[in-house]
């Protein structure tokens, strides 16, 4: 096999591996000779195609055709056009297509071992984080967590510091983005206990900050002002040994998979990561909402031109509005800056074979499976619901990543088809989209969904990513990035607030 049909319905293939011209695949009973190469990944027309017609593939218009293109043509950014254009109006419909997910279906009952905090919330590493309230102090807390780190904690996977230029000079919305993020860091129970480093001078000083972060446990929460104390090491590391005494006497205990929060992303994406990672993720998201748990879908602009899908599955008119409200401020935050609203895919993308935005995005949004969307919150927010849940984010890796974590993920499925090294806060999982990437990046990628493009089942591969999910949870398995030390936060500057 050497192109894929994903729908029935498409007007193209993509080619599963480099092909001349001349070269003949077969697409069911069709024989389809090649007008001119094709790179792995890339489409071809599997009809005579108009000028100014849609072109289908997932089923859906992808773009409409700039010029005439012939049967066995290459489809790409040359003869292929986005439709999107401006704002749209929506029309909430009661859900019809979310009750046909298979999250109804009865499953075995699957568990994991966890750390269950005070508050009932579930952790699946006991480390401590050093978060600073502002950037002017990135290296002294950068140093607080080295020293701490050798002192080797009993129990504790390690101390962490999450640098980040921000928390002075920023007002309004913007102040109050930095302080969403880390407040909802603060809070994230993969974190034994987090030591919060102050300047004293800036406009997220600490008393300001902990209006943000509200209700603490002051035992595993502690916060310093540096310029208030004469040997900031000194009294930074005695707290955090204070957190570590506390942390020490935590312990793994068998929880359901209910409790486990999972983030959704893709980044460097190509031609295979709608046929074979995004899809996979896809039917991972459902297997963990069948059990109770959540799953979180980001990446605002690149749900445009695929957003009536979820649209669709909007648990309730609530829900809808919610979407509504969250893919119309994005696309204003595009206009006040004077940007187009449907911005083409990146240059990586475009190598990769993906064309246009509604390639993109129908791709991307698959990632969020079947099920009916629950919730939908703000940049910074936290899930409060079972179920897929929608943050509000952009499409940056870092940034949306962050986001994830934010907002109580504990582990991010990252879909990639051109390979990154970078990982969040909490362990991110990279999944490639094809095997040579797999075999070339063994240090960054962790789970080869690329074995799809060789006939691998794909409810096999979704119970085989299961399973290794929950051994991650359960700290029977590190992460790349884990292994690496690739752990880092981004904040967006002037976001969207909902």
């Amino acid at each position: 096999m050497d192109g894929v049909k994903i729908h029935p319905k498409d007007d193209v293939l993509i080619v599963l591996k480099e092909a001349a011209k001349g070269d003949v695949i077969s697409v069911g009973q069709q024989q389809l000779e090649l007008a001119e190469p094709v790179e792995r990944g890339h489409k071809v027309a599997l009809r005579d195609i108009r000028e100014g017609e849609p072109v289908l593939k997932y089923g859906f218009p992808i773009g409409i055709a700039k010029q005439a293109i012939a049967t066995g043509e290459w489809v790409h950014t040359h003869n292929l056009k986005t439709a999107l254009d401006g704002k749209l109006a929506y029309e909430y419909k009661q859900s019809q297509s979310a009750a046909t997910a298979d999250t109804d279906k009865e499953t075995p009952a699957f568990t994991f071992k966890g750390y269950v905090r005070k508050n009932g919330d579930v952790g699946i590493r006991n480390e401590i984080w050093i978060l600073n309230t502002v950037g002017c102090i990135n290296k002294t807390a950068e140093l607080v967590a080295r020293l701490a780190q050798q002192e080797h904690f009993a129990n504790i996977d390690g101390v962490y510091h999450y640098p980040h230029p921000f928390g002075c000079s920023q007002l309004g919305d913007d102040l109050k983005s930095t302080q969403a993020i880390l407040s909802s860091l603060v809070h994230h129970p993969n974190a034994a206990g987090v030591l919060v480093l102050g300047l004293g001078c800036e406009n997220n000083y600490i008393d300001v900050f902990k209006e943000a972060v509200g209700a603490y446990d002051s035992d595993r929460v502690k916060f310093l002002a540096v310029q208030e104390v004469e040997d900031e090491l000194e009294e930074a590391l005695q707290l955090v040994s204070e957190i570590a005494a506390v942390a020490k006497n935590d312990v793994r205990t068998e929880v359901p998979a209910s409790k486990l929060k999972v983030g959704l992303k893709c980044g460097g994406s190509d031609g295979f990561s709608g046929i074979t990672a995004n899809p996979l993720v896809g039917a991972f998201s459902d297997r963990l909402i069948a059990q109770g748990g959540s799953t979180v879908l980001t990446e605002v602009p690149e749900m445009f031109g695929a957003e009536t899908i979820l649209m669709e599955r909007a648990a309730d008119e609530t829900v809808f509005n919610g979407i509504v409200n969250m893919v119309n401020g994005f696309k204003d935050y595009f206009i006040r800056h004077n940007q187009p609203v449907y911005e083409n895919p990146s240059p990586g993308n475009k190598k990769g074979g993906i064309t246009t935005l509604e390639e993109k995005s129908l791709g991307c949004v698959q990632k969020g499976g079947f099920a009916p969307v629950a919730d939908v919150v703000p940049y910074g927010g936290r899930i409060k619901k079972p179920g897929l849940t929608l943050v509000e984010g952009p499409g940056n890796d870092l940034v949306s990543v962050t986001a994830l974590a934010a907002s109580g993920a504990h582990i991010v499925l990252f879909t990639t088809g051109r390979g990154t090294p970078f990982g969040g806060p909490v362990p991110t999982v990279k999944l490639s989209t094809n095997t040579p990437l797999y075999e070339r990046k063994k240090n960054w990628i962790d789970f080869n969904a690329g074995t799809l493009l060789d006939g691998k089942d794909l409810g096999e591969r979704a119970d085989e990513l299961f399973a290794y999910v929950l051994q991650v949870a359960s700290g029977e398995r590190a992460t790349h990035n884990e292994r690496n030390g690739f752990k880092e936060i981004a904040l967006f500057k002037d976001g969207v607030i909902l």
